[in-house]
């Protein structure tokens, strides 16, 4: 699939199969991810690859979108190291950046994806941090459950004119 039709075809996925996601795909995508560009190319992100299964369990009791995580094989949490950074005010665009990559990546792969959000939602935020023993200066952005896709979606045409403007509004 090339990337153009990889990106329109790319759609959240929330129900995965009982099949692992090899080491070598996890790499693959975290190299996708390491690819995206950043504020004064910081690259502020580190990824956490989830895989213990009372993590990922544990991740719904505090985020009430996350109730795939329960099925998922794994997920990768994102994370910005923001002590000495370039650009200290650009991680959270920096990191969506490369959540956004992994999102891609996954989907060219075969694999299905879907992007749970930590940061800014301070409940979440309190309680993946300890889970995951994050260091202080390192904060989570997004948590993205990953697996073989149970199910797949028709393509939605998300194009809208009436939100182009030309040189002004």
């Amino acid at each position: 699939m090339d990337a153009y039709q990889t990106i329109l075809s790319r759609r959240s996925v929330r129900k995965f199969t009982s099949e692992d996601v090899s080491d070598e795909l996890v790499e693959k995508l975290l190299r996708a991810a390491m690819q995206a560009p950043s504020a004064n190319n910081g690259q502020p992100w580190h990824f956490i690859v989830i895989r213990d299964r009372a993590i990922l369990d544990a991740v719904p009791t505090f985020h009430p979108f996350a109730q795939m995580v329960k099925q998922a094989p794994l997920a990768i949490l994102v994370c910005a190291e923001t002590r000495d950074a370039r650009s200290p005010d650009y991680w959270v665009l920096d990191c969506s950046a490369a959540t956004e990559n992994l999102l891609l990546a996954a989907h060219a792969l075969g694999l299905g994806a879907v992007w749970l959000g930590i940061h800014p939602r301070q409940e979440r935020m309190e309680k993946i941090i300890p889970l995951v023993k994050l260091p202080e200066g390192v904060k989570p952005l997004a948590l993205i459950a990953i697996g073989v896709p149970a199910e797949h979606h028709a393509f939605a045409d998300r194009f809208k004119p009436e939100r182009i403007h030309h040189d002004t509004w």
